[in-house]
């Protein structure tokens, strides 16, 4: 079993679509054991993004995750990371095949809906930013 990270953004969740993420994560046998909605501050926001300090988009990406409420949750299952990564799709929706959340939710690399761990090292720093 193991655990991830994931965050439903802001553009997601000002658009109501957190019930049917959840039911997208669920349908595909995860289980959410921990979810809560807030706003990141900025200094969560850095954290959670840390990799991509001092590149080009790195404060458009920490402006739009603090400009509104994002649902933060634990999720687990086999595989959860690789499962979750595939169930998300490619950051850029216009490459996200239709099906996944980014390609029937995004509207841009930065607003594509939802983020998710990418490691298991990934996954313990940023669940330790919020659980």
């Amino acid at each position: 079993m193991e655990t991830t990270f994931v965050m439903i953004k802001p553009d997601a969740v000002s658009r109501g679509l957190e019930n049917e993420i959840l039911r997208r994560i669920e349908a595909s046998g995860l289980r959410v054991v921990e979810k809560r909605k807030l706003r990141l501050s900025r200094e969560q926001a850095g954290r959670l993004y840390e990799s991509h300090r001092g590149k080009d988009f790195f404060e458009k990406l920490i402006n739009f995750t603090t400009s509104g409420e994002v649902e933060v949750m634990k999720v687990v299952g086999e595989n959860a990371i690789r499962r979750m990564r595939e169930l998300i799709g490619p950051t850029d929706p216009v490459k996200a095949p239709k099906g996944t959340i980014r390609g029937d939710y995004g509207t841009s690399g930065t607003e594509n809906a939802i983020h998710a761990a990418d490691s298991p090292e990934s996954a313990e720093r940023e669940l330790s930013i919020f659980f």
